[in-house]
């Protein structure tokens, strides 16, 4: 019993520090891209666009057709838009600076 509180203690002084390591100025976005029928679309290719200072950053899609991107900055707005190479789009969606979330889900849909 003595060993079991011992280990709850070292694992919550582990994981206090990792929120303290956490820059307070970055975000995460997730999403899934998906076509007309809601199925997950492999081999899209997403791209994440800072407004600021217009780098364009491009994930690719595996079978789930999820994305992720991290380490963005909380005081720029982000434009997300996905593409297939069948020549399908999906609109683009904003990730605005105001959206206070640490992981925002963007889904993206092609047509």
């Amino acid at each position: 019993m003595k060993y079991l509180l011992i280990l709850c203690l070292v694992t919550f002084a582990l994981l206090s520090q990792d929120k303290q390591n956490e820059d307070p100025n970055t975000r995460a976005v997730q999403g899934v891209v998906s076509d007309a029928s809601g199925k997950p679309v492999t081999g899209a290719v997403v791209q994440l666009k800072d407004t600021k200072s217009l780098q364009i950053r491009s994930y690719v899609t595996k079978e789930d057709g999820a994305f992720h991107f991290a380490g963005l900055s909380a005081n720029v707005d982000y434009e997300l838009k996905a593409s297939t190479p069948a020549g399908q789009s999906s609109g683009i969606k904003r990730l605005s600076n105001f959206d206070s979330r640490k992981t925002a889900t963007v889904n993206l849909q092609v047509k």
